[in-house]
């Protein structure tokens, strides 16, 4: 049995009508609330099948994420997100589903641009395939320690860390101060375009590094 019938059928057994699925692979279902700005995408875990994710996104953001390996939990779950329910009331009526404080706040009010883009970053690595990547993990979270930094926007690309004063898509434009690569020899090293400028044992290093020699002033990104 397909994912999608496998759901169609818990959706018929408890009465429940959900949305046409806007994709519908034998392994992945992915649900749209136009209205609410709301997606419910489901699949498979990479290393155990038979469990599968779901994925809760709003205005664009992943909000919360769960797995479960009972079609009827999925069906309740994206009944209540795609029905206009908070998180709270969502996890009501699908237990497996988490989410993080800041996006509870976020729903009550929404975040800043900045602070929104780091809480989604930092969040990316708790749930798979990005939990899998420890160092870019702790370098994010030392650097979202330094205050600095968290008026910046993160930036992150081929497991690189950097940093913007512009919340828009030319970010690249607007970076300031070097990159941070996790992963070059075992170490944490920071880079001015291609050349290594420094390697550093820690995170917490690296991080220092940088914010050393950024200017005065700087931030907040806008």
């Amino acid at each position: 049995m397909t994912l999608g019938e496998s759901l169609a059928r818990a959706a018929t057994e408890l009465g429940v009508v959900l949305p046409e699925p806007e994709k519908l692979w034998s392994d992945m279902a992915v649900y749209v609330a136009a209205e609410f700005d709301r997606r419910a995408r489901v699949r498979p875990d990479e290393k155990q099948q038979q469990l599968y994710w779901m994925f809760l996104q709003g205005n664009g953001r992943r909000l919360a994420a769960g797995l479960t390996a009972d079609p009827a939990e999925m069906v309740r779950a994206v009944a209540a997100w795609t029905g206009g329910a908070g998180l709270a009331e969502t996890k009501a009526q699908a237990p497996f589903i988490e989410f993080r404080p800041w996006a509870l706040a976020h729903e009550r009010e929404p975040l800043g641009t900045v602070e929104l883009e780091w809480c989604c970053l930092l969040d990316r690595f708790h749930t798979p395939p990005m939990n899998r990547f420890p160092r870019e993990h702790a370098l994010l979270v030392a650097a979202y320690a330094q205050p600095v930094l968290r008026r910046l926007m993160p930036v992150t690309s081929h497991n690189n860390l950097w940093f913007s004063t512009s919340t828009t898509a030319n970010r690249r434009l607007t970076g300031v101060g070097p990159m941070i690569w996790p992963r070059y020899e075992g170490s944490y090293a920071v880079l001015e375009v291609h050349e290594v400028l420094a390697r550093f044992e820690t995170p917490e290093e690296a991080v220092a590094f940088v914010v050393a020699g950024l200017p005065e002033g700087i931030g907040p990104a806008h």
